[in-house]
């Protein structure tokens, strides 16, 4: 079995986020967390775009 690999949290600013990944967080599953801030959820359902407070980080609903 192959394992996704993890990358740190919030080293890209802008991700794109699948309807099958919510209810979004950040630092996302995807990402490592030992040194990341706390996490927070994002409500992007009704917006289609979310910016994390603590980091900044971009985040875009893609409608599948």
């Amino acid at each position: 079995m192959l394992k996704a690999k993890k990358e740190p949290a919030s080293t890209k600013k802008n991700y794109v986020v699948h309807r099958n990944e919510l209810p979004l967080s950040c630092p996302t599953k995807d990402m490592i967390l030992w040194n990341a801030h706390p996490k927070v959820y994002l409500p992007i359902e009704k917006t289609g775009v979310e910016v994390c407070p603590y980091c900044g980080s971009r985040f875009v609903l893609q409608n599948d």
